[in-house]
């Protein structure tokens, strides 16, 4: 039996559905009175289990009779008045799952970390596995939580917990686009003029899930592996959604001083509205980078093909276009 913790959640839906395509036994993880609404369709076919990871007694009644576990349980946000919550969750949250890992034996351990989990340094172009987590004002609070997180699976490893880590980049899927990497169809959709110089890492979510279930059942153990289908210019990928919804694309590039500027100002807006700020801190420091991440290892060791952004791009702008064309 596999348990899924944030099962509720964008991605854990999409790691639901890949398990209900393959046939597999699980119980789907979430917080009492939590927003099931993604699986609404499928609802028949889940059973629920109430399970906050900051609940160290609740895991342990929901991982009773599970023989596997996929944590993919977390926060991703870059609000900084968000930053004792993200932390909590995202480490503190993993400590007690594989703590509960370990008191039921649990035979394998899928944890869903984040390729900010791997550290970037001033000048670096490429970024691997290997990668050597250096404390620096480029990895923000939610890069420090999911390194944390990931040293508790390395410790869970170490006491006899079998363990694998997969580090997704910015997953593409349609989604709310009031949130996470969403918002950026949203802002192609409302035309606006401005972009960054840098380059953005993506996944497809449909691919993240299938790597979560070829790896549920695979021989690798203590590692991580990349998951990341490729790198786009921001430019390239607006204009390449602009083309999906027959648009104008951006045109004003922003300089790294006026995103700074924005940043700031972004940041109180965000604190007065609450809500999260769509120009960060991170955002800014983006602007003229250009970083890899490394997906050579997983395609070897799952011989797997990533979906091209071209068919990433046209499934979600398909679903905006259905969703949202009448309302234009």
């Amino acid at each position: 039996m596999i348990a899924i913790t944030g099962a509720n959640g964008l991605l854990g839906s999409f790691i639901i559905r890949k398990l209900i395509q393959e046939g597999k036994s699980f119980v789907a993880l979430k917080r009492a009175g939590s927003d099931t609404a993604l699986l609404d369709d499928v609802a028949e076919k889940i059973q629920w289990r109430n399970a906050d990871v900051l609940n160290p007694l609740e895991l342990n009644e929901a991982l009773e009779d599970c023989t596997h576990v996929i944590h993919a349980a977390a926060i991703v946000s870059f609000n900084p008045y968000r930053a004792n919550e993200v932390m909590e969750i995202n480490a503190y949250g993993t400590r007690n799952v594989v703590n509960a890992c370990l008191q039921h034996t649990i035979k394998r351990l899928v944890h869903i970390s984040s390729v900010a989990a791997l550290g970037r340094q001033k000048g670096q172009t490429l970024v691997q596995e290997d990668n050597k987590w250096v404390d620096n004002p480029m990895n923000s609070v939610y890069a420090n939580s999911k390194y944390r997180a990931e040293l508790e699976v390395f410790r869970g490893q170490e006491e006899g917990l079998n363990t694998i880590i997969l580090n997704p980049s910015v997953i593409l899927a349609p989604a709310d686009w009031n949130r996470s990497s969403a918002k950026l169809f949203k802002y192609i959709w409302n035309e606006r003029s401005f972009y960054i110089d840098a380059f953005l890492n993506y996944v497809d979510v449909r691919d993240v899930a299938s790597c979560v279930y070829q790896v549920l059942e695979s021989d690798h153990q203590a590692q991580r592996l990349i998951v990341n289908a490729g790198n786009i210019s921001f430019i390239n990928f607006f204009e390449k959604i602009a083309v999906n919804f027959q648009v104008s694309p951006p045109s004003v590039k922003l300089s790294k001083n006026m995103l700074n500027v924005l940043s700031k100002a972004e940041l109180l807006r965000s604190w007065f509205i609450r809500s999260e700020p769509l120009i960060t801190r991170e955002t800014a420091q983006l602007a003229n980078t250009h970083f890899v991440y490394d997906n050579k290892k997983i395609k070897k060791n799952l011989n797997f093909q990533f979906q091209t952004i071209d068919n990433t791009l046209e499934w979600c702008c398909d679903y905006y276009n259905k969703k949202f064309d009448s309302k234009k």
